[in-house]
C-alpha cells in the first residue's frame, strides 16, 4: 500500500535540509500496511479512473486523501444540505454548506501544517527520470552504481507504467500534457520509458506498445523529435550529437555586457541549458546496449547507420577552451545544486544536473546527493506514479490559510489554522543564496517564499506576497489561539523582495527582475515553449503584490511609504495597460482568463479602485459577465492558454476553482 510521509528525511546521510525538512511530502510504499477492505478502496478508485481516463484527465489524489482522512479518523458531523432550482438560498444554508466544506478541509491538513497536493500534468517530466534510472547495462547513473532496485524497485515501476498507460491516448501517442493531442516530443520519450521498464514489442496495457510505435512511424519516426528530444536520444545512443544544434558549455564564458549573457537569460531557461551544454561538451553517449539496437530498429523508418546527420560543427577548435568551459559549467551546476539542497529548480533541470554530476564522477557525493531527492518529485496516484514538478506546498497552504480565515470560524478550526501559521513561518527563505549570488546569476531572496518549501530555495513573487498576506492576516487574529506572530522585520524582508521584483513597465516578474532586450526571444532554442529565453512580467504576479502592499501599509504605515505608494501606483499602469480589448486579462500561471480577471480585479480594488471610478473595472466585470456559463460558473479550456484567446470549457461547463 502507498503511504504519504510529510516532514521526513529519512537516514540517508547525503540529504540535508535548513527547516527539517517541513513541507518534504515522498511517498513509501509499505507492504501489509492496508487491509483488504482499504485495498478493495483503492483498487475500485484506479478502475474507476482507467474507465473514464478520455472524459477525465486528472486524477482526484484519491490514495493520499483516503490515508488522511482514515488516519485522522474523520467523520462529518454536519448534515448535507441540499438547494433545489428556484429554492432561495438563505444565509444560513450557505453557512452550514461553508462549515462542512471547512471541516472536511481541515482534515486533510498534513501534520506539519501543509496540505499536500500533487503538481505535475506534462508528460516528458517522467521519461527523462525513467530513462536516467533504468537504462540497462551500465549506462545511467542508478543502474551503473546499483541503485535501481533500492529507488525504484518494482511496486514503483508497475505505477509508472500505470500512469503511462492511463494517459496514452486514443490514437496511440501521448501529448505534451494529459490532456494535450500527441506530440513528437512526449510519444517517442514515453515509448522508450516502457521499454527500458520491460515491456515488449507487442505489451502493455491495451496494446500500448504496439499503438505507441505505430503512432511514430505513422509520424515520420523519432528524426521528427524537437531540439530537447534530440539531445535525450544523444544520450541515450538513440540519436548522433551531430544531429542537434550546438549548446557549447563556452556559453558561459560570455562576458556580462552582452545581451545574450547567460545572466539575463529566463532562469528556468538558463538552469535547462547549463547540464545540457555541459553533456553536449563532453559529449556524453551511453553504452550501446541490446536495448538500444532494439529501439534504433523500432523508432527510425530507415536504417540507423544510412540516416543523414548534420555536419558536427566544430564551434571550439582548442581542446585546452572547451575543458575550461565544462570546468566552469560544472562549477555552475554544483552552486545550484547545493542552494536548492539538491532539489534543484525544477524536474527537468534534476534530471540533467543528475546526469551531468554522474557523468563528472560516478561515485562521487555530488551524485549520492542527488539521489537522496529523487523522492521529493515521485507522486502516487489513482492513475499511478508521476514526476512533480517541484511541488506547490507553501502556494497551496497560503490559499488554504486565506479561504479558512475568511470562514471566520477560529473558535473551530483554531488548530489548523495554528498548524497552517507555523508552516507558513517555517517555510519561508532566511537567507540569500550562498556566497557571491551576483556572479552566479541569482538575485536577493531572503524574506521570501518558494513554490513548494524552504529547501527549494527558488522565491517567487507572487508565492512571496502571498505568503506575506497570510502573516499580516494571522498577526491580527488571537496568538493563543492561531501562534505567535511573525517579526516584524521578517516582513520588512518579504517586501524588498516585492519592490525589488518590479520592473520598469510596472509589472512584476516571478523569479528575477526582467530587463533583457526583448528581441532576444527570437532566439528561442525550443520548438514547443514561447518566451522562455527571458524572464517576462505576469499580470498575476502583479496584482496580488498590490493586494500584499496595500495590506501591509495598513498595518506599517511608516515603513518605506513613498516606495510603496510609487510601487502601486507603476503596478495599477501595468494592469490597466495590459488589458484586452475584450476586457481580459491572460493569465500566464493558471487558466486562464478567469484567473487573471480574478487577480487584475482584485489587485485594482485592493488599490481603491472601483466599477464607478475605474474602466479597466468596467471592462473587466463586462468580461465576466460575457463569459459567465448557463449554470452560472466559470470555465476556461486549456486551449485558452496556446491559443492565447478566451475558449470556454469543452460543453459550456465550469471551472469549480
Amino acid at each position: 500500500m502507498w503511504r504519504l510521509k510529510i516532514a521526513d528525511g529519512g537516514n540517508d546521510p547525503y540529504i540535508y535540509s535548513t527547516n527539517k525538512f517541513v513541507g518534504r511530502q515522498i511517498w513509501e510504499f509499505d507492504l501489509g500496511y492496508e487491509t483488504p477492505e482499504e485495498l478493495a478502496e483503492v483498487e475500485a478508485a484506479r478502475e474507476n479512473f482507467w474507465k473514464d481516463r478520455y472524459k477525465d484527465q486528472a486524477s482526484s489524489d484519491l490514495l493520499w486523501r483516503m490515508q488522511f482522512l482514515r488516519g485522522g479518523n474523520f467523520k462529518q458531523t454536519i448534515a448535507q444540505v441540499k438547494v433545489e432550482d428556484g429554492e432561495e438560498i438563505t444565509k444560513e444554508t450557505a453557512t452550514t454548506a461553508m462549515r462542512r466544506a471547512a471541516h472536511f478541509f481541515s482534515a486533510l491538513q498534513a501534520c506539519d501544517g501543509h496540505w499536500p497536493a500533487e503538481n505535475a500534468v506534462p508528460l516528458f517530466f517522467l521519461p527523462p527520470l525513467v530513462g536516467l534510472l533504468i537504462n540497462t547495462i551500465s549506462v545511467f547513473c542508478l543502474y551503473v552504481t546499483g541503485h535501481l532496485d533500492s529507488v525504484l524497485p518494482r511496486e514503483y515501476r508497475r505505477e509508472v507504467l500505470r500512469y503511462l498507460y492511463c494517459h496514452q491516448n486514443e490514437d496511440g501517442g501521448w501529448g505534451f500534457h494529459i490532456e494535450g493531442h500527441s506530440t513528437m516530443f512526449c510519444t517517442p520519450f514515453s515509448y522508450i520509458c516502457m521499454r527500458i521498464l520491460g515491456v515488449g514489442l507487442d505489451g502493455g496495457k491495451d496494446n500500448a506498445s504496439a499503438r505507441g510505435r505505430k503512432w511514430i512511424r505513422d509520424h515520420g519516426g523519432v528524426t521528427f523529435i524537437p531540439s530537447w528530444g534530440k539531445i535525450w536520444l544523444s544520450i541515450l545512443g538513440l540519436f548522433d550529437w551531430s544531429g542537434c544544434n550546438p549548446v557549447p558549455p563556452e556559453f558561459w564564458f560570455f562576458p556580462s555586457f552582452l545581451p545574450m549573457h547567460p545572466g539575463r537569460m529566463f532562469c528556468y531557461c538558463r538552469l535547462v541549458y547549463m547540464p545540457m551544454s555541459y553533456l553536449y561538451g563532453r559529449p556524453f553517449v551511453g553504452p550501446i546496449t541490446p536495448l538500444i539496437l532494439e529501439l534504433k530498429q523500432e523508432l527510425f523508418l530507415q536504417p540507423y547507420n544510412e540516416i543523414n546527420w548534420k555536419k558536427v560543427r566544430h564551434l571550439c577548435a582548442k581542446i585546452l577552451l572547451r575543458q575550461k568551459a565544462l570546468e566552469v559549467t560544472m562549477k555552475h551546476i554544483h552552486y545550484e545544486d547545493e542552494n536548492s539542497r539538491y532539489i534543484t529548480i525544477g524536474c527537468i533541470e534534476k534530471s540533467l544536473c543528475m546526469l551531468a554530476c554522474w557523468v563528472e564522477n560516478p561515485n562521487g557525493g555530488y551524485f549520492k546527493k542527488h539521489l537522496a531527492r529523487i523522492p521529493d518529485y515521485i507522486w502516487v496516484a489513482e492513475d499511478g506514479m508521476t514526476m512533480q514538478t517541484f511541488g506547490s506546498q507553501a502556494w497551496d497552504t497560503s490559499f488554504s490559510l486565506q479561504a479558512l480565515i475568511a470562514c471566520n470560524m477560529t473558535n473551530e478550526i483554531g488548530s489548523i489554522l495554528k498548524k497552517g501559521h507555523e508552516f507558513i513561518k517555517e517555510s519561508r527563505v532566511k537567507e540569500n543564496p550562498s556566497g557571491d549570488f551576483k556572479s552566479m546569476f541569482r538575485h536577493i531572496s531572503k524574506g521570501s517564499w518558494t513554490f513548494s518549501d524552504q529547501d527549494h530555495g527558488w522565491k517567487i513573487s507572487d508565492g512571496t506576497a502571498e505568503g506575506l498576506k497570510c502573516c499580516l492576516l494571522l498577526s491580527m487574529m488571537p496568538p493563543e489561539i492561531v501562534g505567535v506572530k511573525m517579526e516584524s522585520r521578517q516582513l520588512f524582508d518579504a517586501v524588498n523582495i516585492l519592490l525589488s521584483l518590479q520592473c520598469k513597465n510596472g509589472g512584476l516578474a516571478i523569479w528575477e527582475p526582467a530587463g533583457a532586450p526583448k528581441w532576444l526571444e527570437l532566439l528561442n532554442p525550443t520548438e514547443f515553449f514561447a518566451d522562455v529565453v527571458l524572464e517576462h512580467e505576469y499580470v498575476e504576479c502583479t496584482a496580488t503584490s498590490i493586494q500584499a502592499l496595500v495590506f501591509f501599509k495598513k498595518l506599517y504605515p511608516g515603513h518605506r511609504t513613498n516606495e510603496i505608494n510609487n510601487f502601486i501606483t507603476n503596478a495599477i499602469r501595468f494592469i490597466e495597460d495590459i488589458q484586452r480589448p475584450d476586457g481580459s486579462w491572460y493569465g500566464s500561471w493558471g487558466l486562464c482568463f478567469t484567473y487573471g480577471a480574478w487577480f487584475s480585479l482584485g489587485g485594482l480594488a485592493a488599490a481603491g479602485k472601483t466599477y464607478n471610478n475605474c474602466l479597466a473595472i468596467c471592462r473587466g466585470v463586462e468580461f465576466l459577465l460575457n463569459s459567465q456559463g448557463d449554470d452560472s460558473g466559470w470555465g476556461d479550456s486549456w486551449l485558452s492558454n496556446p491559443k492565447e484567446k478566451y475558449i470556454p470549457l469543452e460543453g459550456n461547463r465550469s471551472n469549480l476553482v
